[in-house]
Order: structure tokens, then C-alpha cells, then sequence
């Protein structure tokens, strides 16, 4: 099947039909579920750990337990993944995961919520979600990129053994499965004791899956094409910035998973607001001071890129991988999010709308 379509579309309209089906199946999970970091952290940083929480961590576990799942039974080898192999940064990891999350509590919402509420007719999302896109191309190749390179090169570390928090546990992959699947049960039960709607339960359980069915689908095309073609999966500053800026300055995208990925999203979630009768045209007001979502934008945009990923390229992605770095950033979000939360005094409430 993947030799037919290799065949039919070449590898770059193979991954972008990949990363359409992943960016579908995520997009309609993610609005469905109420899926989004922000609101999590909310919940944490006013002491209730809620049904926001049980959210975050069935989509966590579920794309740990099938990505782990997938390496044990021969069918995933995320060796080559650059989370991985390439050479890492612990300082970046630390410092732009901070950053990020402390931009997400401003903008009450991370890179994957924007977007996805974008495509429900939020116009305050749309706005920040191009704002930061912006400071990411900065942050990747203008005049950011010498703060960033400069705060990556702190604290690195080589990429294999060094960068897989497993290897540096000296955990075997059966351990980590049988783990994997244990915080899947306890979520599920966790989930249940706050009342979460079943159908929400199990659309968050489907954001894990499309991230580790990202990973499977670019490694059967990587494993089928003769040309080099990189095993990634569900994340969004990135393909974002490369959506936009081929737009701006292209005729033409080349294709790929990212360009794929970030349609299929959109188009997901819009589906699902429509058919839930969610959709509704949204705009910034008095009470919603747009210099606050602009300040939170431009912190997730070169956090993103200085942490190698946002809340769900290096929390859902990167952590499902094991990846030392993306856990490392993650956990500097979840901090940089409950600190800031914290200096806002806002309750947990606030969480419960999950939208910005």
C-alpha cells in the first residue's frame, strides 16, 4: 500500500497525505477533548486537579504507551528521530520551555490550542497563533536566531544514548511499556473519578494515538522510500512557520508532513465544532487585553524554537519518544505555566472555559 502511493505521489505527497490524515484525526480529538497544557496547568497552579488534568494526561500516556508499545513490537524505531539522535540543548530545553509556558498562561493558550480554536472561528486565537509564527521564523532564521543559537550552545548534549532518558535510567523497552501502560489505567480511572464525558475520554485518548500513528506512518515511508526522508510526528511551530512563510513568499509549498499536517489539523477541529455545534465567530474585548495575548505570542514563538518544540511537539511527540530534552522541556512549562499562574492569582475556574 505505502509503495503504491510512494509510487503515485513521490515521497514528499506521500508524508503530506500522512501528515493530512494524522492533522485530521488530531485536530477533531484536540477540539472535542478540550485538550490543552494551559488549562491544565491552570488547574494545577489553583490547587484542583480537575478534568482539565485528566485531559493533558490520557493524550500524554496514550502516546507514550502506543509509541512504546509500537518500538516493542518491532513495528516503530525512533533511533534516527531527531529528538534523539541529533545533538540536544539542556539549556535550551530549560530555558525556552520556561518561556513558553509562561507565554501560554498570557495567552491562554499554547501553539496546538490556537490553532485548533482558530478553525472554531476564534479570531483572538488566529491573531496570536500568526503573531507567534512570526516571532518563530525570527527565532529560526532572522534576527532572533543569534539569541537563540547563543542560549541553545550553554548546555548541550550529544545526541543517542546521552539524549534517551530510558538509556539514561537504564530502563529496558518492556519496563517502559508495562509503565507506559500502567499511567494509561491510572489516567482512564483518574478521568473517570472527575467526570469526564466518555466520548471526551476517549477523543482525548485519540490525541495520543494520532501522535504515535505520525511517528508510524513517516517511518514506513522512511523505511520504503530510497531517498532520506526523516521520521517525525505530530508539532506545530515548525510546520505552522513553514505554512505561512511558503505562502508568503512561494507559489508553491514543497510537500511534506508539516504542510500536511497543519490543513488536516484545521480542518478537523472545524468539522468537529461544526457537527457540535461549537463554532462561533469570537473577538478580543475590553475585558481581553490584546497586548497581553501579543506579549504571551512572541514568548511561546522563541521558546518553541529555543526548546525544540511546543507543548505538543515536545510534550506529546518528543516525551513519547523518551526524549531526554523534551521531557526536560515540558517540565520547564508546566513550571514556567504554574508560576506565572500563580503571579496572576487567578482560580481554577479559569481553566474550565479552556479557550482563550
Amino acid at each position: 500500500m505505502i509503495e503504491f502511493w510512494l509510487e503515485y505521489l513521490g515521497d514528499g505527497g506521500a508524508l503530506m497525505l500522512a501528515g493530512g490524515l494524522v492533522g485530521l484525526i488530531f485536530g477533531a480529538a484536540a477540539q472535542h477533548s478540550r485538550f490543552c497544557l494551559r488549562a491544565a496547568t491552570v488547574e494545577v497552579a489553583g490547587g484542583y486537579f480537575g478534568p482539565r488534568l485528566a485531559v493533558w494526561l490520557l493524550a500524554f500516556c496514550s502516546a507514550v504507551v502506543s509509541v512504546q508499545g509500537a518500538i516493542l513490537l518491532g513495528w516503530l524505531d525512533v533511533s534516527e528521530a531527531r529528538q534523539l539522535a541529533a545533538t540536544g540543548s539542556l539549556s535550551g530545553a530549560l530555558i525556552g520551555g520556561a518561556l513558553f509556558g509562561v507565554g501560554m498562561v498570557l495567552a491562554r493558550g499554547c501553539a496546538s490550542r490556537l490553532l485548533v480554536l482558530s478553525a472554531t472561528g476564534n479570531l483572538r486565537a488566529l491573531v496570536t497563533g500568526l503573531v507567534l509564527t512570526l516571532v518563530a521564523q525570527a527565532s529560526l532564521r532572522g534576527v532572533l536566531a543569534p539569541a537563540r543559537e547563543a542560549l541553545a550552545a550553554l548546555w548541550t548534549v550529544p545526541g543517542g544514548d546521552a539524549r534517551d532518558f530510558l538509556a539514561v535510567l537504564g530502563l529496558g523497552q518492556v519496563t517502559a511499556a508495562w509503565l507506559a501502560l500502567a499511567g494509561v489505567v491510572l489516567a482512564v480511572v483518574f478521568a473517570v473519578l472527575r467526570h469526564v464525558p466518555m466520548t471526551r475520554l476517549i477523543a482525548a485518548l485519540s490525541v495520543g494515538v494520532a501522535v504515535a500513528l505520525g511517528w508510524f506512518l513517516t517511518y514506513v515511508i522512511a523505511q520504503s522510500s530510497f531517498d532520506a526522508v526523516p521520521i517525525a510526528s505530530v508539532t506545530f511551530t515548525g510546520p505552522s512557520t513553514d505554512t505561512l512563510m511558503g505562502l508568503v513568499n512561494a507559489p508553491g509549498l514543497p510537500a511534506s508532513f508539516g504542510v500536511g499536517l497543519v490543513p488536516g489539523v484545521v480542518l478537523g477541529a472545524a468539522l468537529m465544532a461544526v457537527l457540535t455545534g461549537e463554532f462561533a465567530i469570537e473577538r478580543f474585548g475590553p475585558e481581553l487585553p490584546m497586548e497581553r495575548y501579543l506579549i504571551g505570542a512572541c514568548l511561546m514563538g522563541f521558546g518553541a524554537m529555543l526548546a525544540g518544540g511546543c507543548a505538543v511537539g515536545a510534550g506529546l511527540s518528543g516525551g513519547s519518544v523518551m526524549s531526554l530534552t523534551a521531557l526536560l522541556a515540558v517540565f520547564a512549562m508546566w513550571l514556567g505555566a504554574t508560576v506565572t499562574q500563580w503571579s496572576l492569582s487567578l482560580g481554577p475556574d479559569q481553566a474550565v472555559a479552556g479557550t482563550p
